[in-house]
């Protein structure tokens, strides 16, 4: 039986009742199959599964989509039933916020600037300030996060390391429908032809990681996916797509690495990313 609550006390009263370890899975609502993927996987590895739904105003920007973001809370239960978590919190923006907007916010330095930064500015201050506050909250043992918001998993892994959060943060893989799209809440805002250039960023992914099987160096990889995100149904128009170290880190890519892609398809702005195995220098 899946539990709702709304409200801090609640929450700790559900908490508190649990032995062993605890796991969280922390979203916005409007799951798909990707989410139910992070709950099956923290329902293997957990003896308890707090879900979080909770639309987090401060990670959006003025001219982005807070108001329109869907909120499915019923369908969202469903999964959560199914998939066996313990327990669903979801709080309104008062119970997060009882004292507004909070004055004190995670500072994501320069990590949370680039890429995803540079193009949202705020917008990992936000997304780290509600995530500590939901740990503080839930208290897991373990949290689990999707790599397909693969700098939101590298900054949370950094804060619980740089801030001595006592929690193992593991990343779950992407989930893909099978002509390769990944699933995201925002893909039910693609009409029928948007849908079908958002495919450009996983083609892209498809071929860098490609050209790295074939030994091919950093440029070529990089230059490889251009050319297929390029070649790809019109209609996707690219933000960023880099080839950088798997922590993120500034300087040159060898061996691991990560291939990390967004674009704007109509007004909806979609991620995706692949990890990339480079071959040694010579």
């Amino acid at each position: 039986m899946t539990e709702l609550v709304h409200t801090r006390k609640e929450l700790a009263a559900a908490r508190d009742g649990m032995k062993g370890t605890v796991g969280v899975v922390m979203t916005m609502g409007a799951l798909h199959s990707g989410h139910e993927t992070l709950l099956r996987a923290a329902r293997e590895q957990a003896d308890h599964v707090i879900v979080t739904i909770f639309v987090n105003p401060l990670q959006f920007g003025p001219n982005e989509d807070f108001d329109r973001y869907p909120r499915t809370l019923d369908g969202d239960l469903e999964v959560c039933r199914r998939a066996g978590a313990d327990v669903v919190f979801a709080p309104s923006v008062a119970e997060m916020y009882p004292d507004g907007q909070p004055r004190v916010r995670v500072n994501p330095g320069q990590l949370g600037e680039d890429l995803e930064g540079q193009s949202r500015p705020g917008f990992f201050h936000g997304v780290l300030t509600v995530v500590l506050k939901l740990l503080q909250l839930t208290r897991p043992d373990l949290a689990f996060f999707g790599e397909k918001d693969y700098q939101q998993l590298t900054l949370v892994r950094r804060m619980a390391r740089d801030l001595d959060v006592p929690v193992a943060v593991v990343g779950v893989p992407t989930v893909r429908e099978p002509d390769g799209l990944a699933l995201s809440s925002r893909n039910r805002y693609l009409s029928a032809p948007e849908r079908q250039a958002a495919l450009s960023l996983s083609a892209a992914l498809r071929a860098g990681v490609a050209a790295a099987k074939q030994g091919r160096d950093a440029g070529a990889v990089l230059a490889a996916a251009h050319r297929a995100f390029d070649s790809g149904t019109p209609g996707a128009q690219l933000d960023y797509l880099v080839l950088t170290d798997p922590d993120l880190e500034p300087g040159p890519v060898t061996g691991p690495a990560r291939l990390l892609i967004a674009a704007w398809v109509g007004t909806t702005r979609l991620i995706d990313n692949a990890a990339i195995q480079l071959a040694p220098q010579s």
